[in-house]
Order: C-alpha cells, then structure tokens, then sequence
C-alpha cells in the first residue's frame, strides 16, 4: 500500500529512541498517523513540528497498517506560530476538533480551511474569528451544523439575533424577543456576507454558541471533556484584547 498526498502536522510523540508517530491532516487521507523513523534526529525535528505543511509519501504493507512517513517539508509555519499564545492554543484547538471526526475519513473542505487559518493564526485580532468559524465547520462535518441562514419562526434573513438552542437555528430579533432568556446570541460576524469583524463580546457569544452544541452533541454523548487548550485559547484571546485596551488607553 501506497499513496502521496500535502498534509499539515497537527502533533508528534515519541516512539522508541529514535523514531516518531506523526499525526497529519492530509487533503485527500483525512486526519493520519504514521511512523517516522529517525523523526527525532535533528535533520528531522524542525520540519515534523505542529503547523508545518509536508508532502508525504506513506507506505505499508496492508491498508490498516500504522505504516511509514516519509515527510519533506513544503511550509514551515511552525516558528512562526511558537511566538503567540494565541496561535499555538489555536492550532492545538483545531487539532482537538479534528480528532473528533474518524481517523482516515477524507475532509478537503476542512484542510483548506486548516491551512488558510495556519496562514493567518498568528494574527491576534483575526485568530479568534477564523478558530470560530473552524468551530461551526466542525459541528457541520459531524452532522450537527447550525442553521444561521434565515430565521426558523419568519424565514427572514434580517436582523438575526439569536440561535435557538433546541433546532440549532436562527431567529429574528423581533422573533425571538420574547424569548432572549432562553436563547444563544447569534454575533453579527458570523453571518454569512456579513462582513464584520469581532469584538471581544462578540467573540465571548461565538463561543459560547459553538461550546453548547459541541457539549450537547458531541462532548456528553462521548462522555468527553472539552479540550484543555480551547480554554487556554478563550484565555490567550482575552489577555490579548487587554493588552490592546491598555495601550489604546495610554
């Protein structure tokens, strides 16, 4: 068995003395590991580093064997990423949410979303935006999308200020009011074509959207904790957008 195929590394760990099992997000093989042998010599761990984008060749003897890695790098995003909180928490929540989904089942879309985000994650004031919106594509991969086209109760596209926790789609402002206790805030920004950006406010109700349908449908049923490093991203973000008030109060 063999196949050639552009992935991005999502994490390594070690294997004996001098080889690693790498975990890949490829685009056409979905989320894979294979053994890389002699992965820890210094040749080798610059490139088999979180965020870098590789050209793998994988071989093994059947299909649902571990196989071999061979990886050559094409992008090394990976020092680049290290400097920010923000973007190494980022990645390492993506990494979390595509370990949801079944090893080897192939997500193009998602790779391309991957890599676009990779390219832009070291931006602070856009990395909240972009791991929001990995968030929904995620839920939607999974079989639990979200509805924020129209509104459920009008079927107006207009003025959409809620999500109902029950459908999972949106509703109206006038539609919903008498409602907004029991409803999740539906941020401008996520809209499609709205073309906004995100406040810290914002962004606190994105989240807060996506975390309650990743624990309803996704994290209970499994009997699954949320990942450790979305809370530490959440975290990143917030120290982040201090940071900005601080020195624009100045």
């Amino acid at each position: 068995m063999e196949w050639r195929d552009e992935g991005i590394i999502l994490g390594t760990r070690r294997h004996g003395e001098t080889s690693a099992i790498l975990e890949v997000m490829t685009r056409a093989h979905g989320r894979h590991l294979g053994l890389v042998r002699g992965g820890r010599s210094r040749k080798q761990q610059p490139v088999l580093q979180p965020g870098n984008r590789v050209d793998l060749l994988w071989r093994a003897r059947l299909d649902e064997h571990l196989g071999i890695f061979q990886a050559e790098a094409i992008e090394m995003n990976a020092a680049r990423l290290m400097d920010s909180a923000v973007a190494v928490y980022g990645l390492q929540t993506m990494a979390a949410h595509l370990r949801l989904l079944p090893e080897r089942d192939a997500h193009g879309g998602l790779y391309e979303a991957l890599a676009v985000m990779i390219s832009h994650l070291d931006d602070a004031d856009a990395a909240g935006e972009l791991v929001a919106r990995f968030e929904l594509l995620i839920l939607d991969e999974l079989g639990f999308g979200l509805d924020l086209s129209q509104c459920a109760a009008t079927g107006t596209r207009q003025d959409l200020a809620y999500v109902s926790p029950k459908s999972g789609r949106a509703v109206s402002r006038a539609a919903g009011e008498p409602w907004r206790d029991k409803m999740l805030a539906l941020p401008a920004f996520l809209q499609r074509g709205a073309g906004l950006r995100a406040d810290q406010e914002a962004l606190e109700d994105a989240f807060r959207l996506t975390g309650f349908f990743f624990t309803r449908h996704v994290y209970e049923p499994r009997g699954l904790e949320p990942p450790d490093a979305r809370a530490g991203f959440l975290a990143a973000l917030r120290r982040h957008q201090a940071a900005v008030k601080a020195i624009a109060g100045q």
